[in-house]
C-alpha cells in the first residue's frame, strides 16, 4: 500500500487547526474517521486497474489515496479551497490522481461539463475494457442531484459506491406502497440494481451528523436502459407523478400533462392502462410506471 492520510478525528483537527481551519458546514463536510469504513467504500466497488473513478469531496485524500491504490485514473472534486490544498498535498506523487477544485455541479440539474471530459479522455486512455465508477463519501448536500444527474450522463457510471443519509438510501432501494418509495426510487431502480452495503451511526463522522448515514451500491444495467424510447421524457414524467404524492393520479396526471393533453385524452390513457380513479402513483410498480410513462409520451405525440 502506497503513503495514506490517516483520517483520524484527532489528525483532522490537528491537521484543520493547524492551518486555522474548521469543517464548514455548508458545503456538507462531514469526514469519515473510521478507517475500517473507509476501507469498506474503497472496497465494495471492486475497482479494477483500468478503471476511472469519479470521487465528489476530496477532503484530506484519505479515500482518494485508496482508491488511487487500485484504480487506473481518479477524478477527485473539491470545492472547498482549503481542503484542496491539503489534498494536493497529501496527494503529491501519485500520477493517476488529477485534483479538481469547484462545484461539481454547474447548477442543481447539470454537472459541471469539465467533470465528464476529464472522465470521458481518461477512459479513451484507458482501453476499451475501461469502466467508469463513482465513489464517494457525498456531501449531504448535493447527494441526489450528483447521483440523479451522473444516470443521465455518456458514459453513464457502470458501479456508483457512496456514502449518504440513510433517509436518501431508504428512498432509493424503497418498495412500491412504501412511506419512501417515491421518483428517486422508481428513477434509480429503473436503469440500476441497488442495494445498502452497510448502515453508519453518527459517531463514525467528524463532527457528528445527526442522522444515520448509509453506504449504498448501484450497478448500472444497460439493458435496462435501452427499453426506454426517451429517457429524458421518463424521468420527467415520473417526477412529475410523484410532487403531490398523496393526490390521486388522474389528477396528478392531468397537472403534469397541462398544456399537451386534455383531461379526456387523461382518461383514455389511464383507462388503457387499467388504472381506476382511486388509483395512486405510489401503488403502482416500476413496471407500471414505466408503461404508464409510454403511454403518456405516445399519447402527447399523436396529440401533437
Amino acid at each position: 500500500m502506497s503513503n495514506q492520510p490517516r483520517q483520524t478525528a484527532t489528525y483532522l483537527s490537528k491537521r484543520l487547526a493547524a492551518a486555522g481551519l474548521r469543517p464548514v458546514s455548508r458545503f456538507g463536510q462531514n469526514f469519515l474517521i473510521d478507517l475500517n469504513l473507509v476501507d469498506l467504500i474503497a472496497r465494495s466497488a471492486e475497482i479494477r486497474k483500468d478503471d476511472v473513478v469519479l470521487e465528489i469531496g476530496t477532503g484530506v485524500g484519505s479515500l482518494t489515496s485508496r482508491l488511487s491504490d487500485q484504480a487506473g485514473a481518479v477524478l477527485t472534486v473539491e470545492i472547498d479551497n482549503n481542503l484542496h490544498q491539503m489534498a494536493s498535498e497529501e496527494l503529491a506523487g501519485r500520477p493517476n490522481v488529477k485534483l479538481i477544485h469547484g462545484d461539481a455541479l454547474k447548477n442543481k440539474n447539470t454537472l459541471r461539463p469539465e467533470i465528464m471530459e476529464n472522465v470521458r479522455d481518461a477512459k479513451s486512455r484507458l482501453g476499451e475494457n475501461s469502466r467508469f465508477l463513482l465513489v464517494s463519501n457525498l456531501p449531504y448536500n448535493v447527494a441526489t442531484p450528483i447521483i440523479s444527474n451522473l444516470l443521465h450522463e455518456t458514459p453513464t457510471p457502470d458501479v456508483i459506491v457512496v456514502t449518504i443519509q440513510k433517509e436518501m438510501g431508504d428512498r432509493i432501494v424503497a418498495e412500491p406502497g412504501s412511506k419512501d418509495y417515491g421518483a428517486l426510487s422508481v428513477w434509480v431502480q429503473s436503469i440500476c440494481d441497488a442495494e445498502i452495503i452497510r448502515i453508519l451511526p453518527p459517531t463514525v463522522f467528524w463532527p457528528r451528523p445527526k442522522v444515520h448515514s448509509a453506504i449504498i451500491r448501484l450497478d448500472h444495467r444497460p439493458e435496462r436502459r435501452a427499453s426506454f424510447a426517451d429517457l429524458d421524457h421518463f424521468h420527467a414524467t415520473v417526477r412529475s407523478l410523484f410532487f403531490h404524492r398523496r393526490k390521486f393520479l388522474r389528477s396528478v396526471v392531468i397537472s403534469a400533462m397541462k398544456g399537451r393533453l386534455d383531461k379526456p385524452q387523461v382518461d383514455a390513457v389511464l383507462q388503457q392502462q387499467g388504472h381506476g380513479e382511486t388509483a395512486r402513483a405510489e401503488e403502482l410498480n416500476l413496471t407500471q410506471i414505466q408503461q404508464l410513462a409510454e403511454a403518456l409520451r405516445l399519447a402527447e405525440i399523436a396529440a401533437s
